[in-house]
């Protein structure tokens, strides 16, 4: 190649670099959203950091509302916003998995797992009537029994990756279960004296009752050390149910609407369920060091985070709060339920 040659060639190789750039930030680019989700994450990580008793998931969804919210979602933002709004929540479904131990789960003995499944299934169909009467609908009453019952914001995202329920339904089961999760953490170890519970029994009522594993650990740490173990246990017990509960839903869906779409019906396992149980069964052989665990905690934090920053910035507010006066109530009562269900189980059992 002579010099002019590569002269002209320059020009000619800056501009194919600058299309490219140009490409990269067009309306159908994926690339512009997925770097305010990004930027969405971190932020709602030092939200948490400033205020730990919010929490990461619920921070992102309130950002992602407040950006969109005040104008600052532009249509060429739309492309990676749906695609963080699936994908990065199943992902971190199955990571969480890796934090389950099942032997210590089955180490609780057959008594306290019955109360505990009995506690949750109590609360979800109870919490899904409540909803029927209230006039909810079904799909936002299925989403806040599943995270009062199961494992709060965590169980609002795997049920939603079957449901996919509006964006409107999601923020209010997330921010209900932040709310009153919330609020037991306070509530009850000032209840454990007039109650009569010792520092174990208290440690498992909390881990059946309160929502988030978060909000456990903060509740039962207060109550005392001997309260601790007990209630992250019982709490990840509960995790477990997670996948149960999601195929529950697949086959709801499948008859009441499935057969009512050609080519619609929802599988009866999905994949990112599967996943699961496969990071479930790879906990469980304990093979996976402490040091390794700890950055997929936090992988997993922000791949949920990932997908409700994206869900939140396609929530209306003030449509939000026309509706949210019955969710409040039924978020009250589902909460009621699981902490009076998980008491009358552990008056039996201690």
């Amino acid at each position: 190649m002579t010099t002019d040659q590569r002269d002209d060639a320059r020009p000619a190789a800056a501009a194919g670099r600058g299309s490219r750039c140009r490409r990269a930030f067009t309306a159908e680019s994926p690339l512009p959203g997925l770097v305010l989700t990004a930027a969405g994450v971190a932020a709602a990580f030092g939200a948490d950091a400033l205020l730990p008793a919010a929490g990461t998931l619920m921070a992102a969804l309130v950002l992602g509302a407040v950006l969109a919210n005040i104008g600052l979602v532009r249509p060429v933002f739309v492309p990676g916003l749906r695609a963080a709004t699936r994908t990065p929540m199943r992902a971190g479904i199955v990571l969480l998995g890796l934090q389950l131990a099942l032997p210590d789960v089955l180490g609780l003995g057959a008594p306290v797992l019955v109360m505990v499944m009995a506690t949750a299934t109590v609360t979800f169909f109870g919490t899904v009537l409540m909803g029927r009467l209230l006039g909810i609908g079904v799909r936002r009453s299925l989403l806040i029994a599943s995270g009062v019952s199961i494992c709060g914001a965590s169980a609002v995202a795997g049920v939603n990756g079957a449901l996919d329920a509006e964006e409107d339904d999601v923020m209010t089961a997330v921010a209900l279960v932040t709310i009153f999760g919330t609020a037991a953490v306070f509530a009850l170890p000032l209840l454990r004296g007039p109650l009569g519970l010792d520092e174990a029994a208290f440690g498992v009522w909390a881990g059946a009752g309160v929502h988030e594993v978060g909000q456990v650990v903060a509740a039962a740490g207060i109550a005392g050390g001997a309260a601790l173990a007990p209630a992250v246990v019982v709490k990840l017990t509960r995790v477990v149910l997670l996948a149960p509960l999601i195929v529950g839903v697949n086959l709801w869906l499948r008859r009441s609407e499935g057969a009512r779409s050609a080519g619609g019906r929802p599988p009866i396992v999905p994949l990112f369920v599967t996943g699961f149980l496969g990071a479930v069964a790879v906990g469980a052989l304990g093979v996976l060091p402490e040091p390794v665990l700890a950055p997929i905690e936090v992988a997993q934090n922000a791949l949920l985070c990932a997908g409700l920053f994206a869900m939140g910035t396609s929530v209306r507010l003030a449509r939000l709060v026309r509706t949210s006066g019955p969710s409040l109530l039924l978020g009250a009562a589902a909460t009621l339920l699981v902490l009076g269900t998980g008491y009358v189980g552990v008056t039996a059992l201690f």
